[in-house]
């Protein structure tokens, strides 16, 4: 999640949230929390136009916060809305691993599936190839056969 949309979250300004995290550095190892380059923040200004005016000419990139991140803020943010708005976003990301899980699960019956009706047109395609040879060659011209007369 971005800084400025935790903040938002938190009631508090994005500055008082970076000023919290920078505190309590040792809290936020790199796979808790990074700093986006200048690249990776125009990429997604490109891609995701919801952001507002503000943000998307800012000079100073935005922190991304993983789900343990976001787990340590609360005890960087020490206030009732911190707590709250915290128990309300881990509930959220355990139910996007939930779903994920399920997608995992969905994806591989897919292919499963794919598997199996894969050998099945395999086997029509091959029952078609055969009786359209059949076919070829009851409709090739016969010679006649028995006592023929020349002319």
């Amino acid at each position: 999640m971005l800084d400025f949309d935790l903040a938002e979250m938190y009631e508090v300004k994005t500055k008082v949230l970076k000023q919290a995290v920078k505190r309590n550095v040792n809290r936020f190892p790199p796979d808790f929390m990074f700093e986006l380059t200048k690249q990776e923040w125009n990429e997604l200004v490109t891609n995701c136009d919801q952001f507002p005016e503000s943000l998307k000419h800012s000079y100073i990139n935005p922190t991304v916060f993983t789900e343990q991140g976001v787990a340590m803020l609360s005890s960087v943010l020490r206030s009732e809305k911190a707590i709250e708005v915290n128990v309300q976003i881990i509930r959220a990301f355990v139910i996007l691993r939930q779903y994920a899980l399920g997608y995992v699960e969905l994806n591989r019956k897919l292919e499963d599936f794919m598997v199996e009706t894969n050998m099945q047109f395999n086997d029509i395609y091959q029952a078609l190839t055969e009786l359209a040879s059949q076919k070829e060659l009851e409709s090739k011209p016969r010679n006649p056969i028995g006592f023929i007369l020349k002319e």
